[in-house]
């Protein structure tokens, strides 16, 4: 149990020190506010940002499987049965996270100068990101019911869930309040 909770704080170490250059701490405001970055032009800090922390989320993923191991103790069967379900499930979750970091992107770049309609759009992305989710939480949860039974994937849903709480309670706590 204490290295289950030494590996989620690893976790959210992780998760804290990607989100450093996503954010502004709170409080203060998004320094690159008012100017707008071609994609193209990607200066030698902006890529090695996008560097650490494609190695910060490869680590992530790396050890959030590894507790996911720990917990679900299966048997070569079950984890033979279990391993591609999860790689997809992190795929799509991976993709549904990369929406959610340009949206986040989206708040602080635009934090000083917000509008309603950019609050407004700003929260119907974050609805439409939490359904997305969600859904993929459904779709896994049935795959992981149909292939190791109910107990097995009730234990991988509780275990999820309480893993991307944990992640989402970093994100928020460090993002501030819309003003």
């Amino acid at each position: 149990m204490r290295r289950m909770a030494i590996m989620v704080v690893g976790i959210l170490l992780a998760v804290t020190l990607c989100l450093l250059g996503q954010a502004p701490e709170k409080g203060k405001t998004a320094a690159k506010a008012a100017a707008p970055q071609k994609p193209a032009a990607l200066s030698n800090e902006d890529m090695n940002l996008r560097a650490y922390m494609e190695l910060l989320r490869a680590d992530l993923r790396r050890q959030k499987t590894n507790l996911m191991d720990q917990v679900m103790q299966f048997d070569p069967d079950e984890a033979a049965k279990f391993s591609p379900i999860y790689k997809e499930h992190n795929a799509e979750l991976t993709r549904i996270g990369d929406r959610k970091l340009a949206m986040i992107k989206k708040y602080t770049e635009n934090y000083d100068n917000m509008t309603d309609a950019l609050a407004d759009e700003l929260m119907r992305e974050a609805i439409q990101i939490d359904q997305q989710r969600h859904d993929l939480m459904v779709k896994t949860y049935q795959q992981m019911k149909g292939a190791l039974g109910g107990v097995s994937a009730a234990r991988f849903l509780q275990v999820e869930n309480q893993l991307l709480m944990l992640i989402e309670l970093q994100v928020a706590s460090s993002l501030p309040v819309v003003r």
